[in-house]
């Protein structure tokens, strides 16, 4: 593991531990609450937090394998919106087979914007990292 790693997995961390609160329970908390989709009275932070970190981690394991340093913002936003589009289908189009849904064209609409400004921001983020060639070794 190299610093860009931890740089990666730290700004995907902080941001998904910022935005998805502030997303789910607080600037959406009621909208969320009419899908009733989420039955835990009390949400589970540490575990949450617990999977930002592991995703963080996958993710900024899989990009440098993925990267085209001579476009290092283009490749973060091509590999992170991919892994968001799989993502979206875990926490959308999965969640939504297996729960029922009050008003499922909304919580998937809601869901898509998430994902989408979460993974934008992570692809940024990812090729801000990554946009110095690596030095040489000496």
């Amino acid at each position: 593991m190299n610093r860009r790693f931890f740089l990666c997995l730290l700004g995907y961390a902080l941001l998904t531990m910022i935005l998805g609160p502030l997303w789910y329970l607080a600037i959406f908390k009621d909208t969320y609450h009419t899908f009733a989709i989420y039955n835990r009275a009390e949400p589970m932070i540490p575990l949450g937090f617990l999977s930002m970190w592991i995703q963080g981690a996958v993710l900024a394991w899989m990009f440098p394998r993925w990267l085209d340093r001579s476009a290092p913002y283009a490749s973060g936003l091509r590999f992170v919106l991919l892994m968001g589009v799989f993502m979206f289908t875990l926490t959308a189009f999965a969640a939504a087979a297996k729960t029922e849904v009050n008003g499922l064209p909304a919580f998937l609409g809601l869901q898509a914007v998430f994902h989408l400004v979460q993974f934008v921001a992570t692809g940024l983020i990812f090729g801000w990292v990554h946009r110095h060639p690596t030095p040489a070794a000496i």
